[in-house]
């Protein structure tokens, strides 16, 4: 049965916090521990052009940048996930930006302190489709089967 195409994707940045501080293996882990298909993934430098795209609405707001400056500061690992309800399942498993106030068994929670949160994640679906676009190429999106669906979803899921 070809499961392929029917969930929604979304896209999760290991940020150089991550990166510097060896956590992507541990990030990718809990994407696959939840079920989500990895579908997209590379490391890759962010320029002033994506920086400005990605954070348009903070552009203008005095912390910027800052945060273009940490951005650019290190690669960043860029994956991208499918599955039933992606968007949903990263926030909940990423916790709430703020890392201090994360719950433990996040990745935040478990792994950061402050505004160097380990990640970022698109934040509704209409986000994610433009962040995918933003961030992969259509050749860089594997459509494959993965034959864990099988124990992941229900079949009636799987429609």
């Amino acid at each position: 049965m070809n499961f392929t195409g029917i969930f929604e994707k979304t896209v999760l940045i290991v940020k150089p916090d991550g990166v510097q501080r060896g956590l992507v293996g541990e990030v990718l882990k809990r994407l696959e521990m939840k079920g989500l298909k990895v579908v997209g993934l590379k490391m890759m430098y962010l320029d002033e052009n994506k920086l400005r795209e990605h954070y348009a609405h903070h552009v203008e707001k005095p912390f910027y940048p800052g945060l273009e400056a940490f951005m650019k500061s290190s690669p960043v690992v860029c994956m991208c996930a499918e599955g039933k309800g992606a968007v949903e399942a990263v926030r909940l498993i990423a916790g709430v930006t703020n890392a201090a106030k994360a719950d433990g068994g996040t990745i935040r929670g478990d792994l950061a302190m402050g505004m160097c949160n380990v990640v970022h994640c698109s934040d509704s679906v209409e986000t994610a489709e433009a962040e995918v676009n933003r961030f992969f190429k259509a050749e860089e999106i594997f459509d494959y089967n993965k034959t864990e669906y099988l124990h992941v979803y229900m079949d009636d899921e799987r429609v």
